[in-house]
């Protein structure tokens, strides 16, 4: 099997000894992505924000890895309160394809940075 580590500046770059993204047997396994700006690293304000712009970081590592969020076949949302669960899923909802993909939402979770939420992602490689 061939592992092809995926790197984006147009997401923000790993904090640790991981990769942004993997390549392998045809998917693309996406770390978490953050509501984190990849051009000043700060840190979007409030959850929704926080949301789409982890939104926006994993589709950048898609396209980098030649794949898109219409590839997603599963996701996991790991956010820090479960009040917040209908804004994060309705702004995730603007950017996942029909039909959605398979999808897991542990609340409760405590990030770093002072991080709302963090999404990983596993995609298929596009076809096109």
């Amino acid at each position: 099997m061939t592992r092809t580590a995926v790197t984006t500046d147009r997401a923000p770059g790993a904090l640790g000894p991981y990769s942004q993204a993997i390549v392998a047997n045809g998917f693309v396994f996406c770390s978490g992505t953050a509501g984190i700006d990849p051009t000043t690293g700060a840190v979007r304000d409030g959850v929704a924000a926080q949301t789409e712009q982890a939104l926006i970081n994993l589709a950048a590592i898609l396209e980098a890895a030649g794949s898109s969020l219409s590839d997603l076949v599963k996701t996991t949302i790991f956010y820090s309160d479960v009040a917040d669960f209908p804004t994060i899923n309705e702004v995730y909802a603007r950017y996942v394809p029909e039909p959605p993909p398979a999808r897991s939402a542990p609340a409760n979770v405590a990030l770093p940075r002072g991080l709302l939420v963090s999404i990983e992602a596993i995609a298929a490689l596009s076809n096109r």
